[in-house]
């Protein structure tokens, strides 16, 4: 069963969300996107594990049917999702976050901890000095000609609908192991993820370059939920030694979907079904024997 609707932030602004399954049943999941700046893309991860239990998604403000113009900031993406869970009437949640979206899961658990039943971070947060081995993989994985092509791309300050979807199919084909399959969901998600909220993406990544996840990392390991973790591809460009080097800092473990880049489930749906699976199921048994031991 599928529902869907709007709920009113303080603010005034508009936000669509769609649950999947029984939202009576507690505790829910959350899928947090990623971008930032796309609309929601979780639906095919979503039907994964909504038979253990709902699924509650959202496009983020100023994207998807969340119409809404104005200044974005991390806190205020952070007070969003606050806002969500009271108006569904969710006092914990499962977080399950993606790129961006773990980050903003993150977020959440170092502003409300007592809202977060478990997380689980997939491909991301980066922290530290990724990017330039990110940008040299994707370079790598890319013709000349299709880097100058981008680049030349991403100078033209209003491309038309058909340059929007040549720069997107461009970015993002190299996210997958495999470059001829990535080459079709890329140019799929070109047509999809629309429009990209480039604003958004300016300003939350420099929000977040000002006040960096890293730099909060010691308090967020106090406060994490007994149940999180790391799931990421290993041909993921964005280097999985940055991953496995927070896991370590935060002492999480980290599960390496072999083949598969940065949106795993595409590449390999049965492994990544069956780990979002039993670490839903988990959560949902623990919560289960908590209840009948009260």
């Amino acid at each position: 069963m599928e529902t869907q609707g709007f709920v009113s932030m303080t603010d005034e602004a508009q936000v669509h969300w769609t649950a999947l399954g029984d939202t009576t049943r507690h505790p829910p999941v959350v899928m947090l996107h990623g971008g930032p700046g796309l609309p929601d893309y979780l639906g095919d991860v979503a039907v994964m594990v909504a038979d253990l239990a709902p699924v509650y998604r959202y496009d983020q403000r100023g994207t998807g049917r969340s119409l809404w113009r104005g200044h974005h900031s991390l806190a205020r993406h952070v007070d969003d999702l606050a806002e969500l869970l009271d108006a569904w009437d969710v006092s914990k949640a499962v977080l399950i976050g993606h790129s961006y979206g773990t980050d903003l899961a993150s977020r959440l658990c170092l502003a409300h901890r007592d809202r977060v039943a478990a997380m689980l971070l997939m491909c991301g947060p980066f922290v530290g000095d990724w990017r330039s081995g990110y940008r040299a993989q994707r370079d790598r994985r890319m013709s000349v000609a299709q880097q100058e092509l981008l680049r030349a791309l991403e100078e033209v300050a209003d491309r038309t609908e058909d340059q929007e979807v040549e720069l997107l199919t461009l970015a993002w084909f190299t996210d997958h192991a495999d470059p001829e399959r990535g080459w079709h969901w890329a140019g799929q998600g070109a047509r999809r993820r629309r429009p990209v909220n480039w604003t958004m993406n300016r300003e939350l990544g420099q929000d977040g370059r000002a006040d960096p996840l890293e730099a909060h990392l010691a308090e967020l390991r106090t406060c994490l939920p007994a149940r999180t973790e790391f799931l990421g591809g290993v041909d993921d460009p964005r280097p999985m030694s940055a991953l496995e080097s927070l896991a370590l800092r935060l002492d999480l473990p980290l599960t390496r979907i072999e083949d598969a880049g940065h949106e795993p489930w595409l590449e390999q749906p049965d492994a990544v079904r069956a780990h979002l699976r039993r670490f839903v199921q988990g959560r949902v048994s623990a919560q289960s024997l908590g209840r009948s031991a009260g």
